[in-house]
């Protein structure tokens, strides 16, 4: 198995064969036979995971997740494993998402340089390609924002700021499967791209912040819908 791909394998095979009642997962032998590698090999991922919060290493009692206790990045290696998130934690991710970008969209308008605002110019030409052809935006929707952010010209912010992008990889697709609002989304894009432009950093703020509305207000939906499934089965238990 390719190293680059151990690290999400390991973690949804550990959320998926973990003890329910207490989040013991198998053995580092057992993993190791598993995934066809040495046990060195599993020793170093499982390092990695428990820097990052998803398991805990017991000495002589084994290995155990620690989900709830998870990093940001964590999150995102979860989603990238196909692993299932609880729908409050993205929630609060977004929310999180939120506030760094409205202080990006601030940043930008005094730090873009000509090809940030190229760039930006570019991913709009290409959003309109797109909804014209009837397709979505989820790919364009995250250039136009991890744009912004990196105009900023802060590394760090657009390390993290990708994270949120890559926990929501899977679902984005699914949010501007809508045309309507893939349409509504690219126009406000267009607004806020003319707010950094005039470097108007007040506006940009503003705009970036009713846009994001849209995805909080998806994710309380969804937060929703998933509470309302989980009363239905307790009541039914």
């Amino acid at each position: 198995m390719k190293e680059n791909n151990l690290l999400p394998d390991l973690a949804a095979h550990l959320y998926s064969f973990s003890n329910e009642d207490n989040g013991r997962t198998p053995s580092e032998r057992e993993l190791a036979e598993h995934f066809s590698v040495s046990r060195g090999q599993i020793r170093e991922a499982l390092a990695i995971l428990e820097a990052m919060r998803i398991v805990e290493r017991r000495a002589k009692s084994g290995i155990y997740l620690t989900t709830t206790q998870a990093s940001v990045e964590a999150m995102a290696l979860f989603a990238k494993a196909g692993v299932p998130l609880d729908p409050l934690l993205i929630y609060e991710t977004v929310e999180l998402r939120k506030i760094h970008e409205i202080k990006a969209a601030e940043l930008a308008c005094s730090r873009a340089t000509e090809e940030n605002f190229e760039r930006l110019r570019e991913i709009l030409k290409a959003s309109e390609e797109r909804l014209a052809a009837g397709e979505g935006i989820a790919r364009e929707d995250r250039d136009f924002h991890l744009e912004i952010v990196r105009a900023t010209k802060n590394s760090i912010f657009h390390r993290v700021c990708s994270v949120y992008y890559m926990m929501g990889e899977q679902r984005l697709p699914i949010y501007f499967s809508d045309p309507q609002r893939g349409r509504q989304s690219h126009e406000e894009h267009l607004r806020i791209y003319e707010a950094l432009e005039r470097r108007d950093g007040n506006l940009a703020q503003a705009l970036m912040n009713a846009h994001l509305q849209g995805a909080e207000s998806y994710w309380k939906g969804l937060i929703g819908e998933a509470e309302a499934l989980e009363a239905t089965v307790d009541a039914g238990a």
